[in-house]
């Protein structure tokens, strides 16, 4: 297990490096610059500040910097957020962007794996056909979309939930909310046909032949081996919710990093995209990684050095 995890590290070294100099190369690429928007300011001052963030030398030459200050964990400083370097800002918003993340990891697992689970067991009645309906509604509704509306019920009709910031566990309930139906959706359909496939096995069918009831042949055989699959896309699932609730940050106002990623983008923060895109890389390679481990201890079939 150990060698295993060793070789995902090295091997993700080299990714790293490659995110890090194609989003370097594509931010220089995109028109415009950080300071474009500087009407105001003499010619000279422009050239003095491009000179102090060393954008006044050719792309190489900053590349170079970039990766010097890279390799001693330096991701640099913000051309917007006057005084803060992008360790500071992601310090402080990544454990923002952490607990929504996970928060709506739970949800979505909480919600998925229960209604796949009754649509399954339930194939062709009513339950069922509820269940698929729900899930192919929250597949369908992009993020903002259902932000909008809860926010419109809970926030504007009915006054029971505040709409913006992270300041409290009431805070937390929108923002979560709006992340986890699209998951839980996908997390459901993907339950409930893993659990179809398992409940043809012959295993269960002598489970219950030997007089197991049939809730408890569901807890105790059927999803344990149902949610392999599951678990496979948690690892992905989670550094994208960590990740992907741009929009989410965005509409609620939450201090996260995908709130900080759209405005260094709109802004042409170099260093903080860069940042940022960074962590988001690691999240995905650490969240793959652990699922991975994760999966083959579920399934003992599976060999890590295979």
């Amino acid at each position: 297990m150990f060698s295993y995890v060793l070789k995902r590290f090295l091997v993700a070294i080299p990714v790293l490096w490659i995110i890090a100099t194609f989003t370097f190369l594509l931010v220089r690429v995109v028109p415009g610059g950080p300071f474009d928007a500087e009407k105001n300011l003499p010619p000279q001052i422009i050239a003095n500040i491009k000179a102090k963030y060393h954008l006044d030398k050719p792309v190489h030459e900053q590349y170079f910097l970039y990766m010097e200050r890279l390799a001693h964990g330096d991701l640099g400083v913000s051309y917007k957020y006057v005084n803060r370097t992008v360790n500071d800002i992601l310090l402080d918003a990544f454990p923002v962007s952490l607990q929504l993340g996970v928060f709506g990891l739970l949800l979505a697992v909480a919600i998925g794996v229960p209604l796949g689970t009754v649509a399954a067991v339930n194939r062709g009645r009513w339950p069922d056909s509820i269940a698929m309906f729900l899930t192919t509604v929250g597949v369908s509704l992009p993020g903002f979309v259902v932000g909008a509306l809860l926010i419109l019920v809970f926030g504007l009709y009915l006054k029971i939930l505040p709409v913006a910031l992270w300041e409290s566990a009431r805070h937390m309930i929108l923002p979560s909310l709006t992340l986890a139906l699209g998951p839980a959706a996908y997390i459901s359909r993907l339950t409930r046909a893993s659990v179809l496939e398992v409940l043809e096995k012959d295993w269960v069918r002598t489970a219950r032949s030997k007089g197991l009831s049939n809730s408890a042949t569901i807890v105790k055989h059927v999803l344990r081996n149902a949610l392999v699959p599951v678990a496979t896309v948690l690892g992905p699932l989670t550094a994208i919710l960590i990740t992907g609730s741009f929009v989410v940050e965005y509409i609620y106002a939450v201090p996260g990093m995908g709130r900080f990623f759209i405005t260094a983008v709109s802004n042409r923060d170099y260093d903080l995209i860069i940042g940022t895109t960074l962590i988001f890389a690691v999240l995905l390679i650490v969240a793959n990684a652990v699922v991975d481990i994760v999966y083959h201890m579920l399934d003992p079939r599976m060999q890590t050095g295979g």
